[in-house]
């Protein structure tokens, strides 16, 4: 009985020990003693943490040469090239509507049908008028000549005479009054059919069928905006003015002027700078411009918010990376750039400008220079690094070497 408690207490001091090692690690002492009695796990681990900090992985990138534009930027508004208000010139009825809300009409093109009859009457009105009218003077001028042949002899008296003269005139006056009568009569009718002014696209209709228009209330009946062409208003910090004129001279063009989303990174068009206001905003020190766009398939919209860049010049050859890999320091901008033996070193860099999610660095860095992107903010000078697959993430890299050490 006596063994097989010693045989007992062995064994219990060994699960205690093991259960120890295991959750406190192997002194390096006992970790030899174990690899020598031939322990496959102790020995792997030792080989593992004999190779030293496992490489930081990381995802990489190259400074590429660009052609990079050099412009000014603002915050604009989409303005229409043209925005008219149709209103009715008569009064009347609406009976017609010959357009839907939102469509695409030209030039004359019929938009609303007023009543026509009172304007067809009167046209026709005036026109019997004047027909009286001119017969009355067709009398009057025989009794003129009559009357003239009568004075030579004395059988007419010279009053008499400079009466019936008189008479012509007045009637000669009465018909050119009834042409201008039947003149307005004629427009009237004319513009009772209301027809579009511009080419443009109509808006909501704010007046129906049956409803009476009185040209005194100047009411809206539906608002026409020309789309093509279309402007953006926006501006620009003041300062930037001299640039501005002085790019204007030396290309002898109109500057190039590109609109971009709220985001900043989606291009919408292409326009050009037709305006450089004759002054300076003194209360935001900003100055107005305007730009015309040819909007063909309608991408900008009255109303709509965008990112105006004026392109002053174009850097040519430009060294550019992806803006994310440029770091900040105490002492400036910096990036790690890695050697042939996937080592890193920091670099100091001079950030030329920043734009569409690329940095332009003036000094620091030659074209074809490997550097880090993601994952520099656990890098130091010298340290090892793991670059992952293109396009794989510095965690997406750190979960696939971690599944490799375990193996």
């Amino acid at each position: 009985m006596r063994w097989k408690r010693a045989i007992f207490l062995v064994v219990l001091i060994l699960l205690i020990v093991g259960g120890l090692f295991w959750r406190f690690g192997v002194p390096e002492s006992g970790r030899e003693l174990l690899s020598r009695l031939g322990i496959p796990g102790f020995a792997a681990k030792a080989t593992i943490n004999d190779k030293g900090p496992p490489p930081v992985p990381v995802t990489a990138g190259t400074a590429e040469n660009r052609n990079m534009p050099v412009y000014v930027e603002g915050l604009g508004t989409v303005q229409a090239f043209n925005t008219v208000a149709v209103k009715s010139r008569v009064d009347g009825q609406i009976t017609k509507v010959f357009f839907r809300e939102g469509q695409e009409v030209k030039t004359g093109d019929s938009l609303f049908q007023i009543d026509p009859r009172p304007f067809q009457n009167a046209v026709q009105q005036a026109e019997a008028t004047k027909e009286k009218d001119a017969a009355q003077l067709q009398s009057a001028q025989l009794d003129l000549e009559r009357a003239a042949k009568l004075l030579t002899p004395g059988f007419q008296t010279r009053q008499g005479y400079d009466q019936q003269k008189a008479t012509v005139g007045q009637l000669q006056a009465s018909i050119k009054a009834d042409q201008a009568q039947i003149d307005t009569a004629k427009l009237n009718l004319e513009y009772s059919l209301v027809k579009s002014p511009i080419d443009g696209r109509t808006g909501q209709r704010l007046v129906d069928i049956g409803n009476l228009v009185q040209a005194a209330q100047s009411a809206n009946l539906v608002t026409i905006t020309q789309l093509r062409p279309i402007f953006v208003s926006f501006t620009v910090p003041a300062e930037r003015l001299g640039d501005i004129r002085k790019s204007e001279s030396q290309q002898h063009t109109k500057l190039k002027v590109i609109a971009y989303a709220m985001d900043d990174k989606t291009r919408i068009a292409e326009g050009e700078l037709t305006l450089v206001d004759n002054q300076v905003d003194q209360a935001t020190g900003t100055i107005h411009l305007k730009a015309q766009f040819a909007n063909a398939d309608e991408p900008l919209w009255p109303g709509q918010f965008v990112n105006a860049r004026i392109v002053l010049s174009t850097r040519e050859n430009a060294v550019t990376v992806p803006q994310v890999a440029v770091m900040e320091g105490p002492n400036g901008a910096y990036v790690y750039v890695i050697g042939n033996d996937d080592t890193v070193k920091r670099r100091p860099v001079v950030v030329a400008a920043n734009q569409e999610d690329l940095a332009v660095i003036g000094q620091g860095l030659q074209p074809g220079e490997r550097i880090v992107v993601e994952g520099q903010y656990r890098l130091t000078d010298g340290a090892k690094v793991r670059l992952g697959a293109p396009g794989q993430t510095a965690p997406q890299a750190q979960a696939q070497l971690g599944g490799q050490a375990a193996q």
